[in-house]
């Protein structure tokens, strides 16, 4: 199962860790973790405060068909993917051509500025994309539990997928919101399974 992601500022990238951590918990289930390339110039992230990238892989697009199944990881911009994302997503032409990812599953997980920063409408605009390539769409529902009812604590996410809010840039993800990533990735990896072994 792989998990591959886009994060500027190491939101995404700190829930990306953790998705792969929770993937790698089920038994038979090999978890790899990529970053899409990044579209901005160095001085345009320079003037962002951005810092460097990690050291990664990044993937590219004909490598996505190797896998059995995807949890796809981005920031959210004005209720949407970060477009570093969607730019990957629109170079998979041939993959969706050839239908090539149809009928594999896949989750999501995002990072928001805010709690009215596009939780819930970053995942429903990003479901399209898993549509036209025929995937699978495994929501986490409330699979997690009591940890999808906090209410006294600051905590991203849905029964879309594992969230995060970033706040100023400040704020890193909560070991509740860390806990909920681990919890959907093998959730999800776990249903990968189920239908590989069925295939």
């Amino acid at each position: 199962m792989e998990n591959w992601y886009y994060s500027m500022y190491g939101h995404v990238e700190k829930l990306a860790e953790e998705i792969k951590k929770g993937a790698s918990s089920v038994e038979g289930v090999e978890a790899k973790l990529w970053q899409v390339p990044e579209t901005l110039q160095d001085e345009v992230l320079g003037k962002m405060s951005a810092p460097p990238k990690s050291d990664v892989p990044v993937i590219t697009p004909n490598e996505l068909s190797e896998a059995d199944g995807f949890v796809f990881g981005f920031p959210t911009r004005f209720g949407m993917m970060a477009a570093q994302f969607k730019a990957f997503l629109d170079a998979t032409g041939g993959l969706w051509r050839a239908q090539q990812l149809a009928g594999k599953p896949a989750g999501i997980f995002y990072s928001t500025g805010s709690q009215g920063g596009g939780q819930e409408t970053t995942a429903l605009t990003a479901i399209t994309q898993l549509v036209h390539h025929g995937m699978i769409f495994i929501p986490i529902g409330y699979t997690f539990g009591a940890g999808m009812f906090e209410m006294e604590k600051v905590k991203g996410g849905s029964p879309y997928g594992a969230g995060t809010y970033a706040g100023d840039g400040s704020r890193q993800p909560s070991e509740l919101e860390l806990q909920q990533a681990f919890h959907q990735s093998k959730y999800i990896a776990g249903i990968t399974k189920k239908l590989k072994q069925a295939a």
